[in-house]
């Protein structure tokens, strides 16, 4: 099947789930399988195909991805307008954002049984140096980086206040809790706690100041980033996977008009995770 939307979704099945309300009625929940084209999540979504049919993700009311996490980024990408849920499993390299799969189990009664997550996306404006401007969301992080073997060189506005007229380095992002366990920890940003209605700002391999590591900021706040002297250290801004090339300035807020739920087995939630992120050596 051919890909959406860009995105290498190579198919979709839809069953129902039967939800039990306390006057004994029932209400029948359509579940959309998308799958990413790894061989292993291709063999679980013909194996599901096979027990429960097909569907459109446009016709269901909770979406599983099969996957690792980079493909469930992608389906929030694609179909986070829908308003769905969506149930992730691993299937893939990394899978913070899912959950274990077992061929075996009952794949309705864990998702009737799943805790959500609600998650904000970051909104990244950029404007180029041709003068166009690009509006994108990111669900882990807005990074800046450099684009030659010249360092980067960022003014940082915090709420129109500059608040670090120079910054050298390769890059510096702005995380939100879910994605602060990715790339922001692994240029030593701090692991958020979910829901603490913060966002880390990190820095990437800075050399001017030495000792500033970054900060932590309240998820209202509006940082603005100015790249001084962009032709001769030409800076790119990517929203998670989408890049643009040569910007001038870019602002990040936290989206409050856009969101995403995902659903987690009770045993092991996104907050459980994080909480044991801090606490992994």
């Amino acid at each position: 099947m051919p890909p959406l939307g860009g995105i290498p979704v190579a198919g979709w099945a839809c069953f129902g789930v039967i939800r039990r309300y306390p006057e004994g009625m029932s209400h029948v929940q359509r579940i959309a399988l998308l799958s990413s084209p790894a061989e292993e999540a291709q063999v679980a979504l013909a194996a599901l195909e096979l027990r429960h049919g097909r569907c459109t993700p446009e016709e269901a009311d909770v979406l599983v991805a099969l996957g690792g996490d980079g493909f469930m980024l992608q389906t929030l990408h694609r179909y986070g307008g829908l308003g769905k849920p969506v149930y992730g499993m691993k299937l893939g390299t990394v899978g913070f954002l899912m959950n274990q799969y077992h061929a075996d189990d009952d794949l309705p009664a864990r998702i009737l049984a799943a805790e959500p997550a609600i998650l904000h996306p970051l909104q990244m404006i950029a404007h180029t140096e041709s003068g166009a401007s690009v509006t994108s969301l990111a669900y882990n992080e807005v990074s800046l980086l450099r684009q030659t073997r010249q360092t980067a060189n960022i003014c940082i506005e915090l709420n129109g206040e500059v608040r670090l007229g120079e910054l050298v380095c390769d890059g510096v992002m702005l995380a939100t809790p879910a994605g602060s366990t990715a790339y922001n920890f692994s240029a030593h940003g701090p692991i958020l706690p979910l829901g603490a209605n913060v966002m880390a700002l990190t820095p990437i391999a800075p050399f001017r100041p030495r000792r500033w590591r970054g900060a932590v900021l309240k998820s209202g706040a509006e940082v603005r980033f100015r790249v001084i002297d962009p032709h001769k250290r030409p800076v790119s801004a990517t929203a998670d996977s989408h890049e643009v090339r040569d910007v001038t300035e870019v602002l990040v807020r936290e989206s409050r008009e856009h969101c995403v739920t995902l659903l987690f087995d009770p045993e092991h939630n996104l907050e459980e995770r994080i909480l044991i992120e801090q606490f992994t050596v």
